[in-house]
């Protein structure tokens, strides 16, 4: 409708806004015309007529606003970074929801509650306890355990605190397995098995817990008695020693002997088979010529016969330096003073050697002698 469009009283031009005999529309009362309606929108009232002004429709604007900026800040709360060595566990309204992975997530704030865990990272927790061994000697132990956290979930919920329950169930562990071992062992080389023996029962304990911790290695770092018996122990501990290196020095000994002896004794073993196998071919051979023998004997009994005395005197005389000689018939024994016979032929010089040939010869003469005068012997007795 154009400003100067006819029908207003008296010629007047009509009025855009529609009032009649009304001025310009009020800025004020637009302000309180939006106020009315954003008012009826969060459930207030429209204000009277006499309660308009400017102060109740600037608080109204105000207040959106106020609740708008805060709906974007609780939006951009909910935002949070888990990085990668880390797990969160959501909890909504105080019960387990999920378990988010690595990245950028949202969750409603004041709603759900996140709690960050490392999973990665290597904590470490130490035990020192005075306790009793199997065979009741007081010891003082130091352990060192390092866990990781493999369940986040356990970790954050099953147990109240998990890092006291570790040295709870640590403390437990450690008592048990020294209480059943003597003290050498706890003290001196048994320390190794005592940290393996701690670890798997430290970890079944920790299963049942359900904390969510995996234990990576367990350490005894330090094992002494207490220090009221320091003293003796060290006494002990030198004696130890002592036995150790007597032991030590009797082993090497004992290599050094051994080996000799097992020579010796190897060696005599030679020489008995060598002895055995020299015995065995002289009677091999002795019995092949006593054969041999036995033929030409039942060929010539008289000449063999002969020759085996021969033999049997040659080896007789061979081996003896003096010869006694029995005269068959005389009542005088005759003397051969054979080593003087031998020792005049070596200091006269000559090249003459006595060997069984002439040893033979020698024989033969004396025999041939001894028998001559022996027949003459007898002749004479006859003609008397």
């Amino acid at each position: 409708m154009a400003w100067n469009e006819p029908g207003g009283g008296n010629n007047k031009p009509k009025d855009p806004w529609g009032g009649g005999n009304q001025g310009p529309p009020d800025l004020d009362e637009a302000l309180k015309n939006l106020q009315d309606k954003l008012g009826g929108l969060f459930g207030g009232g429209r204000g009277g007529s006499s309660g308009g002004g400017g102060a109740p429709a600037i608080s109204g604007a105000l207040l959106a606003v106020v609740i708008i900026g805060a709906l974007l800040v609780w939006g951009l709360m909910g935002f949070y970074q888990v990085d990668e060595q880390e797990r969160g566990v959501v909890l909504r309204f105080g019960k387990y929801y999920d378990t988010v992975q690595p990245g950028l997530q949202w969750n409603p704030p004041l709603i759900d509650q996140v709690t960050t865990v490392n999973t990665t990272n290597v904590r470490s927790a130490s035990l020192r306890e005075i306790m009793l061994t199997q065979d009741e000697n007081i010891v003082e132990v130091k352990l060192s355990v390092q866990y990781v956290i493999d369940n986040p979930t356990h970790f954050v919920i099953k147990v109240r605190d998990p890092e006291r329950s570790l040295q709870h169930a640590t403390q437990s562990a450690l008592r048990h397995v020294v209480g059943g071992t003597n003290m050498d062992a706890v003290l001196t080389g048994g320390r190794a098995q005592i940290a393996l023996d701690v670890h798997q029962r430290l970890q079944d304990l920790l299963d049942l817990y359900e904390t969510g911790i995996n234990v990576s290695k367990v350490n005894v770092d330090e094992s002494k008695p207490p220090t009221q018996v320091q003293g003796a122990f060290d006494d002990v501990i030198k004696a130890r020693e002592d036995e150790e290196r007597v032991k030590n020095e009797a082993q090497a000994y004992a290599n050094g002997i051994i080996p000799e002896a097992r020579g010796r004794a190897q060696r005599q073993i030679e020489e008995a088979n060598a002895y055995k196998e020299q015995v065995i071919a002289n009677a091999d051979g002795e019995a092949d010529r006593f054969i041999k023998l036995l033929t030409e004997y039942r060929k010539a009994p008289e000449v063999t016969r002969e020759r085996l005395y021969l033999d049997a005197i040659q080896a007789v005389y061979g081996n003896t330096s003096k010869v006694m000689v029995d005269v068959e018939g005389g009542n005088n024994v005759m003397y051969l003073p054979l080593d003087k016979m031998a020792s005049q032929v070596t200091t006269s010089g000559a090249s003459t050697r006595i060997d069984s040939s002439n040893i033979r010869e020698l024989t033969n003469a004396v025999t041939e002698q001894l028998r001559r005068d022996a027949a003459a012997s007898n002749r004479s007795r006859g003609g008397r």
